[in-house]
């Protein structure tokens, strides 16, 4: 019982940490409510390297890089770092796929439903109740059974595949070669300065790593098994962003006028909801499944590929939403990748039965 209580305070310290980080980015250059966003973040390298042509949306974010490199050098440091996968990468990457598709349905990620929480905007609130209730469906298929199957493991040096790209694009970075994009207005544009980025994502990279955080594991442990502990640290994010936003003069609350964010309530339900679906079906949110790739975790590496490609099809596609609302495609998209989902956790379940 006191280990369980001291996990929970590690944690909440932890999301404090992370929060006040977040709002700091912002403070300092990053888009409003966009300290983190790991689905626009994403979106924005793949249109760095000239996956999807929308110059907006298109940064090299050093975030992501000290995400992935934090997770990896505390990893080694605490003898964690193990090179494993194997399970059901096809459905992974789906699954990856779908979540990104929901994610820019709402316009952020579940950790940027926090944030965007601790700042004022409420279309985030029912954002969270889709999430909610995307997990709640999740964790019905897990108590039907769903699994993905057990990884295991592998080469070491495949498991350094994301942090050696996260090095490469480092590199692209700070030597802006022609063929890297790198947006002059829009979202894309704006952003802290590279040092201080690197820096808060690799504190926050190892901070993840070393609590195993995960926002959609907040929820889904609640419901499954009557755990809050995760939940704690979720909780500290929003503690920690608000505080900071208030103290920054960053919070605003209302539906109207929110930076990088629409007020389609129906919308930003089920793209929340697919995006809480995809997150239990595949192990772990976006931030969580990029922090096990820094790790060593394969499974999760080809899970963020997923992430990329579907951050890329959206956009080469018009399925995003812009502050004007959510595209017809995009609606249509959401419709078609939640029964997706439904097969791979209906049909995983009978063939693991």
């Amino acid at each position: 019982m006191e280990i369980n209580k001291n996990r929970k305070t590690i944690n909440l310290i932890a999301g404090l940490i992370i929060g006040a980080i977040a709002a700091f980015l912002v403070k300092n250059g990053n888009p409003g409510n966009m300290g983190f966003c790991l689905a626009c973040f994403w979106r924005d390298i793949a249109g760095a390297i000239g996956l999807h042509s929308a110059a907006k949306v298109s940064y090299i974010r050093p975030e992501i890089i000290g995400f992935i490199l934090g997770a990896c050098i505390m990893a080694n440091i605490k003898g964690e770092f193990k090179s494993k996968g194997g399970s059901a990468p096809i459905l992974r990457f789906t699954l990856g796929f779908t979540s990104m598709i929901g994610a820019l349905m709402f316009l952020g990620c579940p950790l940027r439903l926090i944030l965007r929480l601790a700042g004022g905007d409420a279309n985030a609130i029912v954002g969270l109740l889709g999430f909610i209730c995307g997990i709640a469906i999740g964790v019905y298929f897990l108590k039907k059974g769903f699994s993905l199957g057990r990884a295991h493991d592998q080469s070491k040096i495949a498991g350094y595949f994301m942090p050696a790209f996260m090095v490469l694009l480092l590199v692209f970075l700070l030597v802006k070669p022609e063929f890297i994009v790198f947006a002059t207005e829009g979202p894309g544009s704006k952003h802290a300065p590279i040092i201080m980025s690197i820096i808060a994502g690799l504190i926050v990279g190892s901070l993840f790593q070393r609590t195993r955080l995960c926002t959609a594991g907040a929820f889904r442990d609640i419901i499954l098994v009557k755990d809050n502990t995760l939940f704690m640290g979720a909780l500290g994010i929003f503690i920690g962003a608000l505080v900071m936003n208030l103290v920054f003069g960053q919070f605003k609350f209302g539906f109207a006028e929110q930076p990088v964010a629409h007020s389609n309530h129906l919308w930003n339900f089920l793209g929340t909801l697919l995006m809480g679906f995809s997150s239990v079906l595949m192990g772990g949110c976006p931030i969580r499944q990029t922090v096990l790739s820094g790790q060593g975790d394969n499974d999760a590496a080809i899970t963020v590929i997923g992430l990329i490609i579907g951050a890329a099809f959206a956009h080469n596609f018009g399925l995003a939403s812009s502050p004007e609302g959510p595209t017809v495609n995009g609606m249509i998209a959401v419709a078609i990748c939640f029964v997706i989902n439904l097969l791979i956790a209906s049909m995983s379940k009978r063939s693991n039965a």
